[in-house]
């Protein structure tokens, strides 16, 4: 924890703000694209044959890949999915939500270069480059968005979401159930590819969890209080501009109120209108 103290007090001031919009921003992106064009998205995938021979831009713009066709199910997921990661992003804090939804992203794309390797190793170099195009498909965030929600899980186990929207349902259950189908989809449902992606796209949330599960549980009103506690601090830390040397009322206290320096006080006191021509003089 001394460390990652360390790394965002350096690094902190370039860390993205609002990045779950700006994920979502990608997917419209890419289903414009869809729409347009939608062979032209093969371009784009993860596809770690094609980058080792130049196609470098494929490292970035596998992301904008839409997770699904466009329908309402879709939107209302993705809603879903800003709305759990805005609220990571208040409690974490920006730099270490952009860790962690980042890392997800980095270790995917190690992900993909490590099944390349396996791919190579066991069978050669023959139809490398056609499997590499198909497999790129499944390198996707799909996986990583799964993260985003089992974190969610983690941190607010207590909080109740509408299953079907009817059914009250506490997060962790639903945390625990995908835990489980990805268990079972690891160890029986694919193959060596979906293996390597399900872990390195998981990653994040596996150190996240082993490094944090010791304090990462907040109910809503533990929120809600941490982010009153932390409005206190910004106002009470903050610097007017103006104080009365009487009341010590300030500019925040009241917008409206004028304050003026005493020509006859022996120093710089400053005084609110109220008390500008009634205080005693100091002399």
């Amino acid at each position: 924890m001394e460390k990652m103290s360390n790394f965002e007090k350096k690094f902190g001031k370039y860390a993205i703000s609002n990045l779950s919009m700006i994920l979502i921003l990608c997917y419209v992106l890419g289903y414009v694209i869809q729409l347009i064009n939608a062979d032209f998205l093969l371009y784009l995938t993860l596809d770690p044959y094609a980058i080792l021979h130049g196609q470098i831009w494929r490292l970035f713009t596998w992301i904008i890949m839409p997770p699904s066709s466009l329908n309402p199910f879709t939107i209302i997921m993705l809603l879903f999915y800003y709305n759990i990661g805005t609220s990571l992003e208040h409690t974490w804090g920006v730099y270490r939500y952009n860790v962690y939804l980042l890392s997800g992203m980095l270790f995917t794309i190690l992900g993909s270069f490590v099944w390349l390797g396996i791919q190579f190793f066991l069978t050669g170099s023959a139809g490398l480059k056609e499997t590499s195009l198909i497999v790129s498909l499944l390198f996707s965030t799909y996986y990583v968005n799964m993260s985003i929600f089992l974190a969610f899980a983690a941190t607010f186990p207590e909080v109740q979401v509408l299953l079907m929207f009817l059914i009250p349902v506490k997060v962790k259950w639903l945390g625990i159930l995908d835990g489980l189908v990805l268990l079972y989809d690891f160890l029986f449902a694919g193959g060596l590819v979906t293996r390597i992606v399900i872990a390195s796209s998981l990653l994040n949330f596996v150190i996240f969890f082993l490094t944090s599960r010791s304090h990462i549980h907040m109910t809503p009103k533990q929120m809600k209080r941490r982010a009153e506690f932390r409005q206190d601090i910004r106002r009470n830390s903050r610097v007017t501009k103006h104080k009365c040397a009487i009341c010590g009322q300030t500019e925040d206290d009241d917008p409206n109120l004028e304050f003026r320096f005493c020509s006859k006080c022996n120093g710089n006191y400053e005084y609110c209108q109220q008390h500008l021509f009634s205080h005693t003089h100091v002399k």
